[in-house]
């Protein structure tokens, strides 16, 4: 194999930066593409979607649901993944980032009651549903909401 006769795989070259217009030995020219005649052949052509007057379609079509710009994405973790940490060490956000529990906290941290808890702790997160509340309670752990 030479380098002449390199050449890229099948399909990966495009470009849409082709000179259009630059004579017939370009075999691209004359109408440049465009076809002959018509409006879509001249310059000033509609926009796209646009149907001569007509009501386009993504007017048509009726206007669904609704977003609440208000929601707030709350990061929830069980109360027995938890059980990672130490006795005794302090759960907050931050160190569920270092550890690996979450990656982005978003608007918060919720801490869920499912699962066992087997180590006392002291967690203080954005939020704790009242039965993690208890379980973490319940082995002498603090649970506080910041």
């Amino acid at each position: 194999m030479n380098l002449t006769e390199l050449k890229p795989a099948e399909g990966a070259k495009q470009s849409n930066n082709f000179r259009r217009g630059r004579g017939h030995g370009s075999g691209n020219g004359k109408t440049a593409g465009k076809g002959h005649k018509g409006q879509k052949a001249r310059s000033g052509a509609p926009r796209i979607g646009f149907e001569g007057g007509q009501m386009p379609f993504y007017r048509r079509l009726p206007k669904r649901g609704f977003h609440n710009r208000n929601t707030q994405e709350i990061i929830a973790i069980n109360v027995d993944a938890l059980n990672r940490f130490e006795n005794d060490a302090d759960v907050t956000v931050e160190t569920l980032m270092e550890i690996g529990l979450i990656k982005n906290p978003k608007d918060g941290v919720k801490i869920l009651g499912y699962g066992e808890l087997t180590k006392k702790l002291n967690v203080k997160v954005n939020a704790i549903s009242e039965s993690a509340a208890e379980k973490i309670k319940a082995l002498g752990g603090n649970a506080e909401v910041i």
